[in-house]
């Protein structure tokens, strides 16, 4: 069990699973829309939960929700998402789970009109990664005028889970914001 100090930046990661996460993937850039998607659903289904049930689920997330490939989220029937909540693999939650159909499909839509989610997401910032400069765990805010811009263009185009707070998480862990510490060996690792 690691023990928290607000001046280390794997503080809030307090198992082997949340440490590995936070070394290999948290705060890494990502250019790939099926990526980009996975993690818009996960951070979705976490709300009012913890990452590390989301992230012990996702295995399940995966098999059930086809890798997260858009276009396959998108043509997934009542009946198979109706099969989906009655899997115990994953947070059965009806609105969460309808989500990520609906998601999708406002994915696609954005892929119409950009090209990608990728172009689109990474728009927001000019391409160019946002870099916080952060001593200590206590700094990083919760939710940026990024990520109220951002959720709210999500929101008017339909997407749902996508609140200021679960979208700077979620800009966050796709590296469009790198917010590790000063002090955190990764930070380098995830200049983007």
């Amino acid at each position: 069990m690691w023990i928290a100090n607000p001046l280390d930046c794997r503080s809030w990661y307090v198992t082997d699973e949340l440490l590995a996460y936070h070394d290999l993937e948290w705060g890494r850039p990502v250019h790939d829309d099926q990526k980009l998607f996975e993690m818009i659903c996960l951070e979705g289904a976490s709300v009012g939960l913890s990452w590390r049930t989301i992230l012990h689920k996702r295995p399940a997330y995966r098999r059930l929700f086809h890798d997260f490939d858009i276009d396959a989220c998108a043509a997934m029937s009542d009946e198979e998402l109706d099969a989906v909540l009655a899997d115990s693999g994953i947070v059965r939650a009806r609105a969460k789970v309808y989500a990520v159909r609906g998601n999708a499909r406002v994915a696609q839509a954005i892929r119409r009109e950009f090209g990608s989610l990728d172009a689109y997401l990474w728009g927001f910032v000019g391409g160019r990664q946002v870099v916080g400069v952060w001593s200590s765990m206590d700094e990083i805010p919760t939710q940026t005028e990024l990520s109220r811009t951002v959720s709210a263009d999500l929101k008017r185009r339909g997407m749902s889970f996508v609140g200021p707070v679960i979208t700077y998480s979620f800009l966050q862990a796709t590296g469009i914001v790198n917010d590790h510490l000063l002090t955190c060996d990764r930070r380098e690792a995830c200049m983007g």
